[in-house]
């Protein structure tokens, strides 16, 4: 029966002059979204709403879920559309809805609320709200008025046409992607990465993506697990251009040249460095970790702090006050977490000392790296100019 979606943002609506420009972004991502629904849509703005008008047979739930995936969006709300607008209309139009949404002879109590978007309408909402609430009881035996605590909220907006509609399903609210620029995320198999991508990109931040890849000690199963990954952050984020550095040489070389418990430390400044690479490359304004204080021993404070010091920008770490259970339910959520737990390893987990230092000293590893000095930039070098770039799309 619902021929559009009515969509309703949250804090886009208070920028002030600069607003057109984020309802703009956010009409884009959702005209992208649709893109893989079948069926036709029209996607327009009017008065602070956003709809979404089916102009063809469209499957209602897939049209939903890639909705729910359009950061901006924080209330999607199927709606009936009736073109004309005069009382009867109206009245006749209330009991429609009710009749096609909860059947002939509903039970529940009840609230008309009403949005008057036409201010010309000879009718103030509370006036528009009373005429529709009579009209309800009038055609059903067994509803009830409550306006404190109702089951059930009608709610009609009188704008150039009537649209009703009584159910308010979550939107992952946010930001449009790209208003915010744009930081490139170390992705790794695990949990955390793909959450913290998905995070940073829920403020409105367009995603690009380094993946480090250890042939032959890490298999092509654990780079596709890293693709797929990716290609579900994709769904919330839109195409992200992955990455894909060969690590193995410089990680052997640092495993031969350095003490062992120095390995990951070492190992994760030479990642950021090339990460921060690519970004400077792209145009990004920052890189994105799935870090969080003290999860191991790479991510204590004197360690971050010692990881940061190879980086000019500024690194952003969404998840370092989460505990894992925290970031466990977020994965869930969407949808990343059982691709995260196939046990296809990655380059991060292949040279891991028994016993890593927690308490890593800026100068002391800077000593160590000097180690490193005869092949190290060559190495490097290789790895950026053997990069393979993936488009990844949901």
């Amino acid at each position: 029966m619902y021929q559009a979606f009515l969509v309703k943002y949250g804090e886009i609506g208070i920028k002030g002059k600069n607003r057109h420009l984020f309802e703009d972004a956010l009409v884009h991502q959702i005209k992208y979204a649709l893109k893989k629904v079948d069926g036709e849509f029209a996607v327009t703005k009017e008065q602070g709403r956003i709809y979404v008008e089916a102009q063809t047979d469209f499957d209602y739930e897939e049209t939903l879920e890639s909705l729910k995936c359009v950061f901006g969006i924080v209330e999607i709300c199927p709606v009936m559309i009736v073109k004309e607008t005069d009382e009867e209309t109206l009245k006749k139009g209330m009991v429609t809805f009710v009749t096609k949404v909860y059947g002939q002879d509903p039970a529940f109590t009840f609230k008309v609320h009403t949005r008057r978007g036409n201010k010309n309408y000879p009718l103030d909402s509370m006036q528009i709200s009373a005429m529709l609430g009579g009209e309800v009881l009038d055609h059903f035996a067994h509803v009830k008025v409550d306006v404190h605590n109702p089951a059930v909220m009608l709610e009609v907006e009188v704008r150039n046409r009537l649209f009703f509609y009584a159910e308010r399903i979550p939107g992952p609210g946010g930001m449009p992607v790209g208003t915010n620029g744009k930081a490139m995320l170390l992705l790794s198999g695990g949990i955390d990465s793909p959450v913290a991508g998905y995070m940073i990109a829920k403020r409105g931040v367009k995603i690009d993506a380094t993946y480090f890849h250890a042939p032959p000690y890490t298999s092509e199963r654990a780079k596709q697990k890293v693709i797929d990954l990716a290609k579900e952050v994709a769904k919330y984020t839109g195409p992200i251009y992955l990455n894909i550095v060969n690590f193995t040489d410089i990680q052997l070389y640092i495993y031969e040249q350095c003490k062992h418990d120095e390995l990951t430390i070492i190992m994760r400044r030479y990642m950021m460095k090339i990460a921060e690479y690519f970004a400077k490359e792209t145009g990004s304004l920052g890189l994105i970790t799935g870090e969080s204080i003290g999860q191991v021993a790479s991510q204590t404070m004197q360690s971050l702090l010692v990881t940061n010091a190879v980086c000019s920008l500024p690194v952003y770490r969404p998840l370092i006050g989460f505990d894992k259970q925290e970031i466990v339910d977020v994965a869930e959520k969407i949808g990343t977490y059982e691709t995260s737990i196939l046990p296809y390893e990655d380059c991060c987990t292949i040279f891991v000392a028994k016993h890593p230092v927690t308490k890593p000293r800026l100068n002391v590893i800077e000593k160590s790296e000097r180690h490193l000095e005869e092949k190290i930039e060559e190495l490097v070098k290789m790895a950026i100019e053997t990069t393979e770039t993936i488009i990844v799309e949901p």
